[in-house]
């Protein structure tokens, strides 16, 4: 792994409009620097400016997608291979959490309450911390990380990994909550009444999206994004079809084969998929099989019910046939993207949701209740993670300002 590292860090060529900074990375994280520091042995301090700028860089290392982001956009990759900047991310952030020792900031009398401990809210939380405030996490679930707990696989990204930022967010002073749903027993309203100045709401978007069809409500089917929550649960017996082709059928898919399945099939309405191509190959390794040009009718006791779809010559979905398909199978799971769930929009008076459900922010982060911001999913919708550390991000030194703090 070191030489591996080594290596790879000597091939960089310190670009002077560097792409994999500019043009790749959403939180354009400073790769050239990093790589400087790295090749100068300064470890810590290499870690320092990759944490500076996205406290979820070890996170990231392990999930992002580097082949369409920093490594694919690496001018090295044009005729050969490109420097394979997650080795190193992941190597120096590691090092960097188990050598930093945190300090409690100095207080600035301002307190904020993270509302879900996601990637979007572990940001906000440990950027506010650092900025001096007195801030509480509220998470609904035992464990902090939200969809890095509870819905990324444990052989994407370790849980261990995950569990670590909970000793940083104590280093720093930050309370936890678990087991709390705000929106429940305790209201937004109820944060701002007892003396908190700044909400952020980092939800994430966990009610799955359904297909109107007939069928789902059955014992064999399951959504996706809940049957990540806890695969070892389900009973899914042997052969598995899948609904969808995007990220989350990806690691469905990987999942099941890791839990009993012995077939896992993923059928996609059109002729192509929404997953990443990293995700979709390895889930061909781990076995995973493609089907094309299928749309889903209905899900029966056999199992699901397919119509042939009609592709236009670049395999895009045209209209469907009357020519039906049974697939039979032990299990159905429908991967066909999440949504957020309303409960905050319905316990405070004035939060605006889009069609979507999504909530409405302005460019600084606030939604349309004031000093109550927000990113991640429940904004934008399905992303990765990175998207939401660029949205918290701007949402946290939205906050500051709002608070009087820059």
């Amino acid at each position: 792994m070191a030489i591996h590292i080594v290596e790879e860090a000597n091939r960089c060529l310190t670009c002077k409009q560097p792409q994999c900074k500019l043009k790749g990375c959403p939180v354009h994280t400073p790769i050239p620097d990093v790589i400087k520091l790295f090749r100068e042995r300064k470890i810590e301090e290499a870690g320092q400016l990759l944490f500076d700028n996205n406290p979820m860089s070890l996170i990231c290392s392990h999930v992002c997608n580097h082949s369409s982001q920093c490594e694919g956009n690496c001018v090295l990759g044009r005729k050969g291979s490109p420097v394979h900047f997650s080795s190193i991310e992941s190597y120096v952030s590691d090092t960097f959490l188990d050598r930093v020792e945190f300090e409690k900031p100095t207080p600035n009398g301002k307190r904020v309450a993270v509302i879900g401990s996601g990637p979007a809210g572990l940001t906000v939380a440990i950027t506010c911390a650092r900025a001096g405030c007195e801030v509480t996490v509220f998470e609904q679930k035992q464990e902090i990380g939200g969809v890095l707990e509870y819905g990324i696989p444990d052989f994407r990204l370790p849980k261990q990994v995950v569990r670590r930022y909970r000793q940083v967010l104590t280093d720093l002073g930050v309370r936890v909550r678990p087991s709390t749903t705000i929106g429940g027993a305790l209201l937004i309203d109820d944060l701002f009444l007892d003396g908190y100045d700044c909400v952020f709401i980092g939800t994430g978007a966990w009610r799955a999206k359904t297909l109107g069809i007939q069928g789902q409500a059955r014992g064999n089917v399951y959504f996706g994004i809940d049957y990540l929550v806890d695969p070892r649960s389900c009973d899914i017996g042997r052969d598995v079809a899948i609904i969808g082709v995007g990220n989350v059928a990806m690691d469905v898919a990987r999942t099941v084969l890791r839990n009993g399945a012995r077939h896992a099939t993923l059928y996609s309405n059109w002729g192509g998929v929404s997953a990443s191509s990293d995700e979709v190959e390895l889930a061909e390794l781990d076995g995973a099989q493609i089907e094309y040009g299928l749309s889903i009718d209905l899900i029966n006791e056999k199992g699901p019910v397919f119509r042939r779809s009609i592709l236009g010559e670049d395999g895009s979905f045209v209209g469907i046939t009357d020519e039906h398909v049974q697939v039979e199978c032990d299990t159905v799971i429908i991967c066909v993207s999440q949504v957020p769930k309303d409960k905050l929009a319905f316990t405070t008076r004035g939060l605006a949701t889009s069609e979507k459900g999504t909530l409405i922010v302005s460019e600084a982060g606030e939604t349309t209740v004031a000093g109550v911001f927000a990113a991640g999913d429940v904004v934008t919708g399905p992303k990765t993670v990175v998207h939401a550390v660029d949205g918290a991000k701007r949402a946290a030194a939205g906050m500051l300002h709002y608070m009087g703090l820059e």
